[in-house]
């Protein structure tokens, strides 16, 4: 399904409808893509305290955004899947990471 929905968002980069939101995202740039990402990663987080419905749709709507943003940055799902792939099976140390107050 995620790969069916980068391919409809990279076909719409390259032939463009109109009316599209999401070459309406790409004609903006960059910039309003990162910030639609962040406003809808904020609102995973809110909705993760509220209720399941609402974790459902905020989260799908994020992972739309950045797929969005993928495309707009020439980030392949192959290149995301062989990333995760490096990080399978690896231990990760608690106190290898920084605490939340040091970010």
């Amino acid at each position: 399904m995620i790969e069916a929905l980068y391919e409809e968002i990279r076909a719409r980069k390259e032939e463009p409808k109109e009316g599209s939101y999401t070459n309406y995202l790409f004609d903006q740039g960059l910039d309003k893509i990162l910030k639609k990402v962040g406003e809808e990663a904020t609102e995973v987080v809110i909705a993760a305290k509220n209720n399941q419905a609402e974790l459902i749709t905020e989260t799908s709507d994020l992972i739309y955004h950045m797929l969005v943003l993928l495309v707009e940055t020439g980030v392949s799902l192959e290149e995301i899947k062989t990333e995760l792939k490096k990080r399978e099976g690896k231990l990760s140390k608690t106190k290898e990471r920084k605490q939340i107050d040091e970010l």
